[in-house]
């Protein structure tokens, strides 16, 4: 363990009935991280002793994952939920807001928080997930199908659990470094601690649910405002799964918005590009 990472402390925090694990580190406001599919809190391990010179950072389990509760109703993993999980994080951590972070589905949950208390976030950034007006209406054109496909295929009961766990979770090192477009930004230590989590009772499933449950909401289907929190998007442009053009006309949703696009990166954008990363967050958060 680094001297950077010594100060790492484990926790749980009972919320919206569910107990979840988060790592923490650091004084003073709250920065909350919220990770993607198929990683959890250690997505965040190059930006958790960053911000921790200024911050007090909690990078959570979502419930699901790794450490965190794994409710086995799959009712229990809709976005509604979701957002009082995290509304019920930021009170329990006697905090009234936070700098909101989300990659991937973290992001997901980010965007919909912050439209359902505004209130709570003093500034919201997000990594290489889309508003999801601006995927809603994408979703349903040929490419993006096309890049979304295992979404789909995340709907059929039993089948998706049984090829992400074959040959020793391979699938899961796969989904990660091979849509990596930075291939030495994991190492095999790395995967295998993603492995790991993903082999815990009832994670898998607990994960899948995730697209099981959620699908209506990017769906053509909701009127959206526009959001006034300062928003950050930062988007490596190798994603495989997201297309940059995604992020077009954002600023249509978000009426203070800026965007950082990180060329020869791939979706794992904080993982694959960590000093930028923290770079374009530290500018955003100074201003």
């Amino acid at each position: 363990m680094s001297a950077a990472t010594e100060t790492w402390q484990h926790k749980c925090i009972t919320t919206n009935g569910v107990k979840l694990h988060y790592v923490t580190q650091g004084t003073g406001p709250l920065m909350l991280m919220l990770h993607g599919f198929p990683e959890f809190w250690y997505s965040w391990r190059h930006q958790i002793p960053e911000f921790a010179q200024d911050f007090q950072v909690v990078a959570l389990d979502l419930r699901g994952y790794n450490d965190s509760d794994k409710p086995t109703a799959q009712s229990a993993y809709v976005m509604d939920e979701f957002v009082k999980d995290i509304e019920g994080v930021i009170k329990g951590l006697g905090q009234e807001k936070c700098v909101l972070v989300g990659h991937d589905w973290g992001g997901a949950i980010a965007w919909f928080f912050a439209y359902a208390h505004p209130e709570m976030i003093e500034k919201l950034i997000i990594l290489n997930l889309p508003h999801p007006a601006k995927f809603s209406q994408a979703f349903l054109t040929p490419q993006q199908l096309l890049r979304s496909s295992y979404i789909f295929f995340f709907q059929l009961p039993a089948i998706p659990e049984m090829m992400l766990q074959s040959f020793d979770y391979q699938t899961i090192t796969q989904t990660i470094q091979g849509t990596a477009a930075n291939k030495n930004a994991f190492t095999s230590s790395d995967l295998e601690t993603y492995k790991k989590a993903a082999a815990k009772p009832g994670a898998l499933t607990a994960m899948l649910n995730y697209y099981r449950n959620n699908l209506p909401q990017f769906l053509p289907n909701k009127k959206w405002e526009i959001l006034s929190v300062p928003t950050l998007m930062i988007w490596g442009e190798k994603d495989t799964a997201l297309g940059k053009e995604l992020t077009y006309g954002t600023d249509a949703y978000v009426s203070n918005f800026q965007i950082q696009y990180i060329p020869d990166c791939g979706h794992w954008v904080q993982q694959e590009q960590p000093q930028l990363v923290n770079q374009y967050m530290r500018n955003f958060l100074a201003n």
